[in-house]
């Protein structure tokens, strides 16, 4: 295999198990604060992932009520659905390669994203990364654990009657019913973290051929209910001539690619806490190669067309497909929205309580396992109101998705910078695991790695701040930067860490 490890006298031939029986390599005169068996290097033996389960991993995220509704919210913006599709196809295309690039860290030294970032930004600097992570998948948690709640709150009132819905409660704006199908979907999660990343690989390895499967089944029902896909499919883009947005086609595409990019900018940096347990390189970039871009792009074309049916079969376009399900009728009510809790807990346990769930270890890894780190995000989860997030699809793609990345593309063009062009791919395991040694840096901090951090998301904050409204104007120079958040934040962070650190490079 390929990944064979940089011990630097640090990493001992001991192995300890964490709280799942997991098999993880001891590090010598590890600081108490830097170190547990969740955080410590996985073994040979604990390399058990192939590209089959990897790309089941990812298939097992790609299939949820998010990305299905992807495309709704270009089209609604004014692309047809080729345009749409191809989007999607492409942003997914592009934020795939800082995915290998940065998986290779896992899949070469075993460790999870937290324990990398210390390679940047300081032993005790990536914990802001770290965290800033963390935080950001607590609230897709939320947004997963809602739309999953919502699918329970659709079941009980098909089979009820509607005996289910209420008035909404005050200061939450949700019904009595809806809370507690909420709260029940997310004790589903409690389960699953309780267990670990193992049962998180054997329910996504089930689970995969089974979401695949019901997406073509949802596609086929809406083609024979509809006698073909409907008009929307012929609608014409409404960029083009004589339409009711002709010749703003870029001013809609590149905000739209970023914020397709920003959708997994959260995975492209916590891949390494998945690729750690691959057997080779070549595991971890076949399986993502084949598991993320197009069946990422299948499932939006799923979204448009069978939308598109819809417009047929009821009058209406329905983008929902928790309210598509609860409107099918009969038995077919409790099979499709079956299919939808089981796409929504596989995506929400691999991309939103893994990464978390080892970024709050990392604060305090002495008191803090992976398991609390889950249950921590859990709680988080719930705070963040995650309905709010969803109540506009205008909040959802361009204030939420491109917001968050442009605080996440600094951290990955400081990762690329430092572990491919600085360290060329080489690290002191050890070393990552103690105050005192290479990666320390100043007082524990790397000032490089911080500044390039804060460099990066400068230039996006005017126009976040614009999008969200908490300002009423800035010049059209940031509003333009902000459209290309993530990749303005990966260039700008990569080029002022290397000109901060080139000098101390090693050799």
């Amino acid at each position: 295999m390929s990944q064979g490890h940089a011990t630097g006298g640090a990493v001992g031939g001991q192995t300890v198990s964490d709280e799942f029986g997991v098999a993880h390599l001891a590090i010598a005169n590890a600081d108490p604060d830097l170190w547990n068996e969740d955080l410590a290097p996985a073994s040979a033996a604990a390399r058990t992932w192939d590209w089959k389960a990897i790309a089941a991993l990812w298939v097992g995220m790609v299939v949820c009520v998010p990305t299905y509704m992807l495309a709704a919210g270009l089209v609604s913006e004014g692309m047809n659905w080729w345009q749409a599709v191809l989007t999607v196809l492409l942003g997914n295309a592009i934020v795939l390669v800082p995915m290998m690039l940065i998986g290779h860290a896992g899949a070469k030294h075993g460790i999870p994203f937290p324990v990398l970032l210390r390679s940047s930004f300081g032993t005790s600097g990536a914990k802001i990364p770290a965290l800033a992570r963390g935080l950001v998948a607590c609230g897709w948690f939320g947004i997963n654990t809602w739309v999953g709640g919502s699918a329970i709150y659709v079941i009980m009132n098909a089979l009820t009657g509607d005996a289910m819905k209420g008035a909404p409660l005050p200061g939450l704006g949700i019904d009595a019913a809806q809370t507690v199908c909420f709260l029940l979907f997310w004790v589903l999660h409690i389960w699953f973290i309780r267990h670990g990343t193992e049962s998180i690989r054997w329910l996504e390895t089930l689970s995969a051929p089974f979401l695949i499967f019901m997406g073509l089944a949802l596609l086929a029902w809406a083609y024979i209910k509809a006698g073909g896909f409907g008009a929307m499919l012929s609608t014409p883009s409404a960029f083009g001539p004589g339409g009711a947005k002709e010749g703003q086609f870029w001013a809609v595409f590149v905000p739209g690619l970023t914020a397709m990019v920003g959708f997994w900018a959260t995975m492209a940096l916590n891949i390494p806490d998945f690729t750690r347990f691959a057997k080779s390189q070549r595991d971890q970039m076949i399986g993502q190669a084949v598991g993320l871009p197009l069946p990422m792009a299948l499932f939006a074309f799923i979204g448009v067309a069978v939308t598109s049916a819809t417009v047929t079969i009821f009058g209406e376009p329905i983008w929902d497909p928790v309210a598509l399900a609860g409107r099918m009728g009969g038995f077919g009510v409790v099979i499709a929205l079956f299919a939808l809790l089981v796409a929504t807990i596989t995506t929400n346990l691999a991309a939103n309580v893994v990464a978390p769930a080892y970024g709050f270890s990392n604060l305090s890894p002495s008191k803090i396992s992976f398991k609390m780190g889950g249950y921590i995000t859990a709680g988080i989860g719930v705070a963040m109101f995650p309905w709010k997030l969803l109540e506009t699809a205008g909040a959802y793609l361009f204030t939420w998705l491109i917001g968050y990345s442009a605080l996440l593309g600094p951290i990955a063009g400081i990762l690329l910078a430092d572990y491919f062009l600085l360290r060329k791919t080489t690290l002191n395991i050890g070393d990552l695991f103690r105050h005192d040694g290479e990666y320390g840096g100043d007082r524990r901090w790397n000032k490089a790695g911080l500044i390039a951090f804060v460099a990066g998301v400068l230039p996006c904050l005017p126009g976040f701040l614009n999008a969200a409204g908490l300002v009423s104007g800035v010049p059209g120079i940031f509003v333009s930067i902000y459209g290309y958040a993530w990749f303005v934040g990966l260039g700008v962070s990569a080029v002022v860490y290397l000109l901060l650190a080139g000098g101390k490079a090693r050799a």
